[in-house]
């Protein structure tokens, strides 16, 4: 008896495409899902937050109050002069100024 390999002979062209195509398409979104590349988190930005300054606040202390604890104060209170047009020293009491939510 001879050992004969079994060959596998396509009958549809059409069928085997489509398969194919839906299982690289499966295997795209599983690694996506997978590798968090569907995350969109990222891509919203929360509302700011308003504050009135009081006698004797600077954006220093503002800074280091209300940003991010391992961030360098200097780019929180870049950030926060860039979002409200203004310079560090331009502060008055009562002035209402936005804050961006470092809370996430």
């Amino acid at each position: 008896m001879k050992n004969r390999k079994k060959s596998y002979r396509i009958k549809s062209k059409f069928r085997f495409t489509t398969s194919i195509t839906l299982a690289l398409i499966l295997l795209v979104f599983m690694a996506n899902n997978l590798l968090g590349m569907d995350n969109v988190s990222s891509l919203t930005k929360s509302e700011p937050i308003e504050i009135q300054i009081e006698s004797g606040d600077s954006l220093w202390n503002i800074a280091g109050k209300y940003g991010p604890e391992h961030t360098d104060i200097r780019k929180t209170v870049d950030e926060i002069c860039s979002l409200n047009e203004i310079t560090a020293d331009s502060l008055y009491p009562g002035q209402r100024i936005l804050i961006p939510d470092y809370a996430k």
